[in-house]
């Protein structure tokens, strides 16, 4: 009888301790998460360029804080981006690609960054 009194005891301090633990759940952070695709800002513009070493360099360039998803199409010469508009703009992304010798319809990049690439990256 003492036996099963502790086993009984046992049930109830596990079934309190897992239920009070289920209470406290922090969802704090998975509404966060869901905040964060709902804002998301989705943009496409082209970014001049002609090769795969120009696609790596572009894409890098284009995933600053606050973008989610960079791609750029060397076919189409197609930038597809996927950012929160909280943490940068698109003109921030445009700056940062044309910084490294890609022309975007808002910011050409300068004589002495374009004229750095490598010769099958040059599109001019």
């Amino acid at each position: 009888m003492k036996t099963f009194k502790y086993f009984l005891a046992a049930i109830i301090a596990i079934s309190v301790s897992i239920t009070s633990i289920a209470q406290t759940h922090n969802h704090s952070k998975v509404d966060a998460t869901t905040r964060q695709k709902n804002i998301a800002n989705k943009e496409t513009f082209k970014v001049f360029g002609n090769c795969e070493t120009c696609k790596s360099r572009i894409e890098k360039a284009a995933k600053l804080i606050g973008v989610t998803q960079a791609v750029w199409n060397d076919k189409t010469k197609v930038l597809t981006l996927a950012y929160d508009p909280e943490a940068v703009t698109s003109d921030d992304i445009q700056k940062s690609i044309a910084a490294v010798g890609h022309d975007t319809p808002k910011y050409k990049a300068t004589s002495k960054v374009y004229n750095a690439l490598p010769s099958c990256c040059k599109y001019r």
